[in-house]
């Protein structure tokens, strides 16, 4: 591994009704390839709370697992990459985390979130406040490098193309459902490519 490159942690962040035995392979996978892999998880699980409470949870556990001036990368899973994002964006991630990759994320939201009445679902509703805010400030993700990652398949983010955003590097799979996208050789391998890639602003922002 080059160390200019992914000498980074990377910290996994599940979706709703998730755990995270669903990284169960792509963890084990970078590990294999020398990747120091966190993941934990959301409580509760199941969207009860807000986005930005569970958003709260990543500070505490960056807080808790990495040095003050160790810069991380995080890889959100659906519900997780809006998690993820708004840890970046509202919660001074953007000092800490130098790659973000999103994996069948509801960016522009989700219709089937109008069937689960919690919290978190509502927020991944089309046009949520909340997703209007981030999506209104994403030209801040500019000072990493970010990734969205997903299928044209996905029947949980619907329509599919919600995942889509006019920002970043985005990689279009062929994976027949939502769940297997993080158990998919091939996006195991985009995330692997874009934990490599050479950062735009290679210098550390922690300070």
């Amino acid at each position: 591994m080059n160390n200019n490159q992914a000498c980074n942690p990377v910290l996994l962040i599940h979706g709703i009704f998730d755990t995270i035995a669903i990284f169960r392979v792509m963890s084990k996978h970078l590990r294999q390839k020398g990747w120091e892999v966190h993941s934990f998880n959301l409580c509760p699980n199941y969207g009860l709370s807000s986005i930005e409470c569970l958003a709260e949870q990543i500070v505490e556990y960056a807080d808790q697992n990495f040095a003050p001036n160790q810069p991380f990368d995080l890889v959100g899973f659906s519900m997780g990459g809006i998690v993820s994002r708004y840890y970046v964006q509202k919660l001074g991630g953007i000092e800490r985390v130098q790659r973000l990759i999103t994996i069948s994320s509801p960016h522009n939201g989700t219709m089937t979130a109008n069937f689960y009445p919690t919290k978190a679902a509502a927020q991944m509703r089309p046009n949520s406040p909340l997703l209007l805010d981030l999506n209104n400030n994403i030209g801040m993700l500019d000072r990493l490098n970010f990734t969205s990652i997903w299928t044209k398949f996905d029947l949980m983010i619907v329509p599919a193309n919600s995942s889509h955003l006019n920002w970043g590097e985005e990689i279009i799979l062929d994976v027949r459902l939502h769940a297997w996208m993080v158990k998919d050789p091939n996006c195991i391998t985009a995330v692997e490519k874009a934990l490599r890639t050479p950062l735009k602003f290679p210098q550390s922002k922690v300070i």
